[in-house]
């Protein structure tokens, strides 16, 4: 005679196998992304590039991760700023090939909804990919390879313009005033002053309108010089007019034989993307709805669901549920002004690109789809639940367990990023000359550095010049909602 059956014996499901396999994945990522790479971004604030670098590198499976595209920008970024500008390239050209051929797993989204986002493959931020031609057009410059820097502006062209067909909207960031900005900048070093115009025009087009509206950020001085100028060298004269009444400014054209330096100053560090969590109240709605409400916030999600699915699901004996979604924590920058001062002259330099602001608001725009899709993967791991709750209680609970452990938020982001790009143009004599870089506190007043620099002009060329503060007036675990 056989053996009666124990009552509630757990029956191993291809379901349950699934799910244990990979809770002993996620219970490992339980930190969030800034935390999982702690040892690099640690080095990096304190401007151990080198230990930074070697904390990827040892790594011996980060090409093979879902975070591999991360790990490609970070290192293009520490041998940047190591010098190591071709390397640098390397990688970063692995980070842009990765993007373009970026293929859906449908099997991976799928279970996305049912565990969590991190499973799948990161594939950037809008804002992020876009930083990856400009580290690339920098580095290009810094190897005398205009044409090259220019194909990487171009690239960047390209991804806006997908980027307006993907938000319609107009209160959707889709320009970026900065590309524009630097593609003048790298026509006006190759002596194309007319395609120069063009493009400061464009900035400043998207500086006053899309700028101006989303940032508050006003158009750079600099901007404004060198559309003046390229307007004057173009024999543009009535748009030279138009713009001098525009600006309040009289151009004087400089006749002497000097050569520029173009200095880009990369400010602090971007933001950190941590998990964020609301509650939302659980609502049966007429029609076989079941809404999902936070008032606070005005968020409402509806999903179909029949009397009998709503009460075996356990959704009518819960009053809310919690979700977790992704949310930026700034980080400070310590600096705020910077100036180069020549020959007892001082030329300040313009913010150019809030990239904090950017990430903050390229995450906002898709914030309702995120929640939603949160909203939509807690139920459906409720569903999965008492799915397997009908076949035996104690895989239900396993299953309950499973869930609530594995509902973490996507808190993937590159971090190497700087919080502004700030920069100016010095038109230099022929030689070597001596400047200074000052930057200033606004937080802790009369707290500034000086940094003395040379640099060997030649008449008629352009030299470029980058250079990273990475002081932070926080640290990052004093930050509010780290």
């Amino acid at each position: 005679m056989l053996p009666r059956p124990l009552k509630n014996r757990i029956i191993i499901r291809p379901a349950v196998v699934l799910y244990l396999s990979l809770l002993t994945v996620l219970c490992s990522s339980c930190m969030n992304y800034y935390q999982t790479i702690y040892t690099f971004n640690s080095n990096f604030e304190r401007g151990n590039f080198g230990e930074a670098q070697a904390a990827l590198a040892k790594d011996k499976k980060a090409e093979t991760r879902k975070t591999k595209l991360l790990y490609y920008m970070n290192m293009g970024v520490v041998a940047s700023l190591q010098g190591n500008y071709a390397e640098s390239n390397v990688y970063f050209e692995k980070a842009y090939m990765l993007g373009e051929d970026y293929q859906v797993n449908y099997l991976n989204e799928a279970a996305s909804f049912l565990l969590n986002p991190n499973i799948v493959e990161y594939k950037g931020e809008d804002f992020e990919i876009l930083m990856v031609h400009y580290y690339k057009a920098l580095n290009f410059l810094k190897l005398g390879d205009k044409e090259a820097a220019l194909v990487e502006c171009k690239r960047m062209d390209i991804k806006l313009s997908k980027l307006s067909s993907k938000y319609t909207s107009e209160n959707k960031f889709q320009r970026d005033a900065f590309i524009h900005l630097l593609m003048g900048i790298i026509y006006d070093a190759n002596g194309d002053a007319n395609n120069a115009f063009i493009a400061y025009r464009n900035a400043l087009d998207i500086y006053q309108n899309d700028y101006h509206k989303f940032f508050n950020q006003e158009v750079p001085q600099q901007l404004k010089e060198d559309l003046l100028r390229t307007a004057y060298v173009n024999n543009f004269s009535e748009d030279l007019r138009r713009y001098e009444k525009e600006f309040g400014m009289q151009y004087k054209h400089d006749k002497s034989k000097k050569g520029d330096l173009v200095f880009l100053w990369h400010n602090g560090l971007g933001p950190v993307k941590v998990e964020n969590g609301i509650n939302f109240t659980i609502l049966r709605g007429q029609g076989g709805v079941v809404n999902f409400t936070n008032q606070d916030l005005a968020l409402n999600f509806a999903f179909p669901m029949d009397d009998s699915t709503y009460h075996k699901s356990g959704l009518s004996s819960l009053e809310f549920i919690r979700i977790t979604f992704p949310k930026y924590v700034e980080r400070p920058a310590l600096y705020n002004h910077a100036q180069l001062v020549w020959n007892d002259q001082s030329y300040p330099l313009n913010l150019a690109e809030d990239v904090n602001a950017i990430a903050f608001k390229t995450l906002n725009q898709r914030m309702l789809l995120e929640v939603g899709k949160s909203v939509l993967r807690v139920a459906l791991k409720k569903a999965a639940e008492y799915t397997m709750r009908k076949e035996n209680d104690n895989a239900g609970a396993l299953i309950g367990l499973v869930n609530a452990i594995t509902e973490q938020a996507d808190t993937r982001s590159w971090q190497s990023v700087p919080h502004g790009i700030y920069y100016t143009r010095l038109s230099l004599p022929e030689g070597n000359q001596q400047v200074q870089f000052i930057t200033k506190s606004g937080i802790n007043a009369g707290m500034e550095q000086t940094h003395p620099m040379n640099f060997d002009i030649k008449a008629g060329k352009t030299l470029f010049h980058t250079f990273h503060s990475l002081e932070m007036s926080a640290p990052i675990t004093a930050v509010s909602g780290y």
